[in-house]
């Protein structure tokens, strides 16, 4: 699979800052409050899990949304694959010898993660879900940028901070995608953005290298 991806950094007001932060940490705690039922069923497969936990998240949290929820259950799956399933993880499951899966805590820097319907791109006008109302950018494209949203196909979009700053990620793949779910997901580190709750584990958390993959699930509904 080639693949390749776009960063863009925004350029935000305060306002704007404020409103990208507080749908930050509401998407995080979307994310938590799906961590012990991963716990209780052991399942983070993306499909069962969204079986599962839709309805209540949608009662939980109804203002962020049908599309925001399934992007929520994307990131979890997606997440609980790295510290579940890959080899080097101190929390692999084939490590944990029938014990109790720790329930994982998403920081309130967590990314959010967005798909077609949360985000949508015209005329070179980006419009971007926030908990109060759509937000725009501008959206100024080289012909390279351009020719990528014109002929590859958008696998994944990401919402990340540093501090103040957000910069949003479009991952564009071409050729067979793999099924991500035969595999432990991408990432070569622990994610900073997650943390196991210490009330849940005898041992501390610990980073670790996962072995790279270049798998991206196409399950997040940037074509469903």
């Amino acid at each position: 699979m080639n693949e390749s991806t776009i960063h863009i950094l925004l350029n935000t007001t305060p306002e704007q800052v404020r409103r990208l932060q507080e749908l930050q940490s509401t998407f995080a705690k979307v994310c938590n409050a799906l961590g012990p039922l991963v716990r209780d069923t052991r399942c983070w497969n993306r499909v069962t899990l969204h079986h599962l936990a839709y309805r209540g998240l949608r009662e939980s949290f109804p203002q962020v949304g049908s599309q925001m929820v399934c992007n929520a259950i994307y990131s979890v799956s997606r997440t609980c694959r790295v510290i579940f399933q890959s080899p080097a993880s101190p929390f692999n499951i084939q490590r944990m010898n029938g014990k109790s899966l720790p329930v994982l805590q998403f920081l309130s820097s967590a990314p959010v993660y967005f798909d077609r319907h949360t985000l949508s791109i015209s005329n070179g006008v980006m419009s971007m879900f926030t908990m109060d109302g759509r937000m725009r950018f501008d959206l100024n494209l080289g012909p390279v940028e351009q020719a990528q949203f014109n002929e590859r196909k958008l696998q994944e979009i990401v919402l990340r901070s540093m501090g103040e700053q957000f910069t949003l990620s479009f991952s564009f793949s071409s050729g067979e995608v793999v099924g991500a779910e035969a595999a432990a997901d991408a990432g070569s580190l622990w994610p900073e953005y997650v943390v196991i709750r210490q009330d849940e584990v005898d041992q501390p958390m610990q980073a670790f290298s996962a072995p790279k993959q270049n798998v991206l699930d196409n399950s997040l509904g940037v074509s469903p």
